[in-house]
């Protein structure tokens, strides 16, 4: 057996060395894992901030439905408001107002009970009866200031919401429903009835004449 010199033996194994060794990673390898692994923490990113951006596109949509319904509230409690406080202005005095029918009932009763002459002969009963007629117009007009009205409905059309019909009139020469007679006069207050006007109403007149002013 020939005996080898030293560096052909240190040749020897410093190449048996090297082959067992594993091959180290190149320049190339090495970037592209380190290219995968930035996009892959890169879409980690990016799906956590789309999940941030919907939780909070949902919060928002939430806070503002909940903003609308608290307006919409807030404006139905402000027109009730206003709604009930006009219904209190306006029908505060319908108890007061209802107290003074007995007093315009009577003095239209004291007028209507003079005789038709007396007015012409007596000037006392003449000025008693300019007198009672003053007050009762100045007693209306304060009424009126306080949205009660007056019913004098004859001639026009029956509306069971201000009238109370009494009887029935045969009267063809008006059209069916028309107040032919008025036995006591109503009064309202804004729009709500306050005493109904007692009335008599016309029958057997023109249906279409009838229908052609329900209609108007």
């Amino acid at each position: 057996m020939t005996n080898k010199t030293k560096p052909e033996a240190k040749a020897e194994t410093r190449t048996a060395a090297e082959s067992a060794a594993p091959a180290a990673p190149t320049a190339d390898s090495t970037g592209q894992v380190g290219g995968e692994q930035a996009g892959a923490d890169q879409t980690a990113v990016n799906d956590e901030a789309f999940e941030v951006l919907a939780k909070l596109q949902a919060e928002n949509a939430e806070l503002k439905d909940r903003l609308l319904r608290t307006l919409a509230e807030v404006e139905n409690v402000r027109r009730r408001g206003e709604r009930e406080l006009n219904d209190a202005r306006q029908y505060a005095i319908a108890k007061f107002a209802g107290d003074m029918l007995g007093v315009a009932d009577n003095m239209e009763r004291a007028l209507a009970s003079v005789p038709a002459g007396a007015r012409e002969t007596d000037e006392a009963v003449k000025a008693l009866m300019e007198g009672v007629e003053l007050t009762e117009k100045e007693m209306l007009r304060s009424l009126e200031k306080h949205g009660v009205k007056k019913l004098d409905p004859k001639g026009e059309r029956f509306d069971p919401n201000f009238h109370q019909a009494m009887f029935e009139v045969p009267d063809p020469s008006v059209p069916n429903g028309t107040v032919a007679q008025v036995v006591q006069v109503g009064y309202s207050i804004g729009t709500r009835v306050l005493r109904p006007a007692m009335v008599g109403v016309a029958r057997g007149g023109p249906k279409q004449a009838a229908e052609a002013e329900k209609q108007a």
